[in-house]
Formats: C-alpha cells, structure tokens, sequence
C-alpha cells in the first residue's frame, strides 16, 4: 500500500495542513469522506478522532500520524535523527500526543490563522454546478 495521510476532509484545518504534505511529500492523501473498503478497514473504530498515516507496515494515528507525515517533508530531510533521539525521552510520546490533542481540539480557532475550504465542501460544490 501507498503510504496514505488520512485526515477530516470536512475540517478546513484539517485540509490546510493535508494540502501541505500533498505538496512537500510524496505521501497519498484521503479524506474521511473518500475511504476506500480497504483503508477503512486498516484503521482504528473511532477513526474519525484523529489523522492517520497508514502504511504497509503499520498505522500510525494522531500525534504519531502527523510525525510520521512531517518526518516525511522534502523540509524535514534528516529529521529522523532528531525524532530517534526525542524518542528515547520517557515524556516525548505523551507530549506529543498531548500537543496533537491541543491542536485538535482547537481546530476552530487555528483554521481563522490557516484553512483551506474543505475537501469535501469542495466536491460537494462541485457536484451541485
């Protein structure tokens, strides 16, 4: 399988930043609203909680999604090091994952600094012209 970035495509916020690893990686990139039987399948029940990054090898859900798709940026080149090193810190998961639970609750708020119109209103537009 591709690796795949799966997000909320009916959260501008969510889009925003979906939009930008489909510009700096050679990630796939799928909304909620555009699972694939096979995709949807590889993922957790609550799915629709977080983004996940989904590869042949694993599924990778919040916080470690968006690792996992960042370490992947033409920006990030190098940054696995880094990420190793963070690792070894008993604390850096729960940060992390703490910061993605921020971020995520906040999304509201953070798409007035960036968003981009949803996906799915997109193709919903679309559709009905």
């Amino acid at each position: 399988m591709e690796p795949t970035f799966v997000y909320d495509d009916d959260c501008g916020f969510c889009t925003w930043w979906a939009d930008q690893f489909a510009k700096r990686t050679d990630l796939r990139i799928v909304g909620f609203t555009e699972l694939t039987p096979e995709l949807r399948e590889r993922l957790p029940d609550d799915y629709e909680d977080c983004a996940h990054l989904v590869t042949d090898e694993a599924v990778y859900s919040c916080g470690a999604a968006v690792e996992q798709a960042l370490i992947r940026t033409e920006i990030a080149t190098g940054a696995d090091p880094v990420v190793d090193f963070l690792r070894q810190f008993e604390d850096y998961e729960r940060l992390r994952e703490r910061a993605y639970r921020w971020a995520a609750d906040r999304r509201d708020k953070l798409g007035l600094v960036v968003s981009k119109t949803p996906a799915a209103r997109r193709r919903d537009d679309e559709r009905h012209e």
